[in-house]
């Protein structure tokens, strides 16, 4: 689902009452606000759920203090007037405690997202999120593209677009670069796959 506005601009204060009263509501309906756009994020299946717990656990084993937070809402884009929510964000432990629904993402060191099934993942993965990442600051974003078998990482933002991008099929070793610092060994995407 996808919402425009005839406004001009939402205010991000409008974006959360609205997001408040929709997962009130409707239950499971998770919204984002991104380049003023408000869209539906999918429910994630039983895959997508195995992915996360795979990259929880190598996260966990090689950083033990840090935590892949899931369905954490983030403060995002250029003067944090977006509202994301990535699939996790990877970040100490307690990054988040009394934050409210919308977090400060400074603490963010990797965000996180498992492609969907839906008709505007394409959009939303691998043009929007990305931009909105960069923008925000995070330094590493994790792309598991589950269509295409391939794992995409992109880093070193420079408040536009991210500098580097790097993308392996499922197979391949791909590093995660500092402050993460982790190398995936992918195989095990293979499957969970349709």
């Amino acid at each position: 689902m996808t919402v425009m506005t005839d406004r001009p601009h939402m205010l991000s204060e409008e974006f959360e009452a609205l997001a408040r009263i929709g997962a009130r509501e409707i239950e499971g309906l998770r919204l984002e606000f991104i380049d003023g756009v408000i869209r539906s994020k999918a429910m994630p299946d039983g895959d997508h759920g195995r992915i996360i717990q795979w990259l929880t656990r190598i996260c966990i084993q090689h950083q033990p203090e840090l935590w892949l937070h899931q369905g954490m809402g983030i403060k995002a884009q250029e003067y944090r007037t977006g509202r994301a929510i990535p699939d996790a964000v990877l970040a100490h432990e307690d990054a988040f405690v009394g934050q409210g629904d919308w977090a400060d993402p400074e603490p963010i060191l990797m965000a996180v997202e498992v492609t969907s099934w839906d008709s505007d993942t394409h959009r939303r993965d691998h043009v929007e999120k990305p931009r909105a990442y960069a923008q925000t600051g995070i330094p590493v974003y994790l792309l598991i593209d589950r269509a295409k078998c391939e794992v995409s990482v992109y880093s070193q933002p420079n408040g536009r677009r991210y500098e580097s991008v790097h993308i392996v099929p499922y197979g391949s070793d791909i590093i995660l670069p500092e402050p993460v610092g982790i190398t995936l060994q992918t195989e095990p995407l293979k499957d969970w796959v349709r």
